[in-house]
């Protein structure tokens, strides 16, 4: 299908995701995550699951909010 955006594997069995209007084709799921998962404000970790937001800024889980001294956010349940 396509070369991967993230390390130009060019793979037969890529994948293609569609984020904000712009196509990537990536070649495996760790490829998708290092192109597109975004980085936890306190920890640095990728957020690969739900996180949780203050404004426009993401942690990785409520620890790490009150960590970067935001109150009264929690993980999900």
């Amino acid at each position: 299908m396509g070369v991967c955006s993230t390390c130009g594997n060019d793979y037969r069995k890529s994948f293609r995701v569609i984020k904000d209007g712009r196509e990537y084709d990536f070649d495996s799921l760790e490829c998708a995550i290092e192109q597109l998962a975004p980085h936890c404000s306190a920890c640095g970790c990728r957020v690969i699951g739900h996180g949780v937001e203050h404004g426009d800024i993401i942690y990785c889980s409520g620890h790490c909010a009150r960590l970067d001294g935001v109150a009264g956010l929690v993980d999900h349940n």
